[in-house]
């Protein structure tokens, strides 16, 4: 029978999207592997592939659709020798998404209304399986036991890949069961309802901004951040002069290659291998526990239109300067663009937001869950200093923020780290030992 195309999670904290664009039509036919659509997800825009073989039957959500919940149908797909007549009237027409309550409205757990799954072969303990019509026809003629293959389509569907790869050796045994993801952040209603601050506002000319999926995100996350993680913050002075003129030099070196170091590719450095120096540090919150990571694993925000990303350079305190300012580039321009996998903007422990660039002296940054720790970064600005020897000198002085969580560091351990990422940037020659 036809088998529902659904929505697909993309990215770990996506529960709806937009369809943006469909790459297929009604009638064409589709293998897998083959592009279907362009989905818009709470981060990025992302190209979505078939599992499966055979004619797009129907297009149940059209271009542009904003509020598909994940796991809804939006297309269905046809196996060889079917017709659109056999598609049924529970799949003829996805769910409408549903407007967002008003902020004073009472809101309640969605229903989920699903057409029933296709009817599939049943395994011994009684669990169905579920397989597509042209998955099931090829192991009946391979002989295979369904019940043995392991699906690699949406819900853990057997498809024709797995079927064709599959011999008639048992199954391994299966791994034992991951623990479920926590529950994606929900925001409670904070302050005035949306109707009360409408009044406020009625005598005065405004535009209403709508909240796309980013801003959402970003919205229940920071809310989730500052409810949840009990924030501490210590606070620094760095002198830069030294870095200032190792980098002049090592930019002088690196020119004709194309490579110029920024300031905040030595941040990053600094930071990796602080966390490398006070491995206690490079941990993150995992609900009942911590872990704790070998390697240093550094996010850096970067700021697009709507909200920001948080790119990570992994094993940061293996590479190059200059390996890491190549890398910085290319991550920073494809969030810019929208362009970046989950896989690279998801992790890490610890993270750096670098305002200096718009003049900023210093501010507080929000700690990203599950990292540990945040080192918000001002701008560099001559000051008089007093030196060693007692005379007042100018210097161009950094200030820096750490704002740390509670749960996975202790003051003292704070202190540590932020000492170390200062002894990195002060004396820069010595990160490269």
């Amino acid at each position: 029978m036809p088998t529902e195309i659904l929505m697909p999670a993309l990215s770990p904290t996506m529960e709806e999207g937009t369809l943006a664009k469909w790459l297929v039509k009604e009638g064409d036919e589709v293998s897998s592997g083959d592009l279907l659509a362009e989905i818009e997800t709470d981060k990025a825009t992302m190209e979505f592939e078939a599992v499966d073989e055979g004619v797009i039957g129907k297009i149940l959500v059209a271009e542009g659709t904003e509020g598909v919940a994940v796991n809804s149908p939006i297309a269905v797909i046809l196996a060889e020798g079917e017709s659109a007549d056999d598609i049924g009237t529970a799949s003829a027409a996805a769910p409408a998404p549903k407007a967002a309550p008003a902020a004073d409205e009472e809101v309640t757990a969605p229903e989920t209304s699903q057409a029933p799954a296709p009817v599939s072969p049943a395994a011994s303990d009684g669990t169905r399986i579920f397989a597509s019509p042209l998955a099931r026809r090829i192991a009946a003629d391979k002989g295979l036991d369904l019940s043995q293959i392991q699906g690699s389509g949406p819900r853990g569907r057997i498809v024709k890949a797995d079927v064709i790869n599959a011999t008639a050796a048992p199954a391994p045994a299966p791994a034992s069961e991951a623990p479920k993801a926590a529950p994606a952040a929900t925001t409670a209603p904070t302050g005035p309802s949306t109707d009360a601050v409408l009044k406020t506002y009625a005598d005065r000319d405004f535009e209403e901004v709508s909240l796309d999926g980013m801003r959402k995100t970003v919205a229940a996350r920071l809310t989730e951040a500052k409810q949840t993680i009990p924030h501490f913050y210590l606070r620094r002075d760095i002198k830069l002069d030294a870095l200032l003129k190792f980098r002049s030099t090592l930019n002088k070196q690196l020119e004709a290659r194309g490579v110029k170091l920024s300031v905040n590719d030595f941040i990053i450095k600094a930071c990796a291998l602080a966390l490398q120096t006070v491995p206690e540090a490079n941990r993150v919150w995992a609900g009942d526990r911590m872990l704790q990571l070998k390697p240093s694993d550094v996010a850096v925000a970067v700021a697009i239109d709507g909200g920001l990303f948080t790119p990570v350079l992994k094993d940061a305190e293996m590479k190059s300067l200059s390996a890491l300012s190549a890398e910085m580039k290319d991550l920073a321009g494809r969030a810019r663009d929208k362009k970046l996998a989950p896989h690279e903007y998801v992790g890490g422990t610890f993270a750096i937001s670098n305002l200096g660039m718009f003049g900023i002296d210093n501010f507080d940054a929000v700690i990203n869950p599950p990292h540990g720790a945040i080192l918000a970064v001002g701008a560099g600005a001559k000051k008089p200093v007093v030196g060693e020897d007692g005379e007042l000198a100018i210097a161009t002085v950094m200030s820096v923020t750490l704002s740390v969580d509670h749960r996975v560091i202790d003051g003292a351990l704070g202190a540590q780290l932020l000492q170390a990422i200062v002894e990195n940037l002060e004396n820069p020659l010595g990160m490269l030992a």
